[in-house]
């Protein structure tokens, strides 16, 4: 009877241990748990130029998503403003990683920017002029998307112009 019951037993625990293993993938982070929208503030662009670069993301999927960014000039660096006062950027991200809407990626964008214009004129008084201007712009860049467990992201991207 001992021999039975030894079987048995073991015949049930080889049972119970045999099952197939769960292959549902869990996530590598918590932030990918239905994760739809990023909010992003640059703080190197705060911090290095005096801009506030604040930028929305919404994720279509784990390979693409679209988004807008807002800048504005904080300082009135002559320099700085030659280059920029404002803009508002509309951008769409494809992913190329097997990681959720992180990793490597290619945008194509378009920018509406004010800045300022210092022209001569040579016709009048011979003085500077100053003015604003406004632009539209389309570009495309590549980069990187990078977030930690915590939910830090950091990005790098260069990028092509055309106005």
């Amino acid at each position: 009877m001992k021999k039975y019951t030894l079987f048995i037993c073991l015949f049930v625990s080889g049972i119970a241990l045999g099952q197939e293993p769960i292959t549902k993938k869990t996530p590598e982070f918590p932030q990918d748990i239905n994760k739809k929208h990023e909010v992003k503030i640059n703080g190197l662009s705060l911090l290095a130029f005096e801009w506030l670069d604040v930028s929305y993301e919404y994720l279509i999927n784990e390979e693409s998503s679209f988004g807008v960014a807002g800048l504005v000039a904080l300082n009135d660096s002559e320099a700085l403003n030659y280059y920029r006062k404002s803009s508002l950027t509309s951008f769409y991200r494809r992913y190329f990683s097997n990681q959720y809407a992180r990793g490597f990626f290619v945008e194509g964008f378009g920018m509406l920017l004010t800045y300022e214009n210092e022209t001569y004129d040579y016709n009048g008084n011979g003085s500077y002029i100053q003015e604003d201007q406004t632009d539209f712009a389309v570009g495309i860049s590549a980069g990187g998307k990078f977030i930690t467990k915590r939910g830090f992201t950091a990005e790098i991207y260069l990028g092509i112009v055309e106005t």
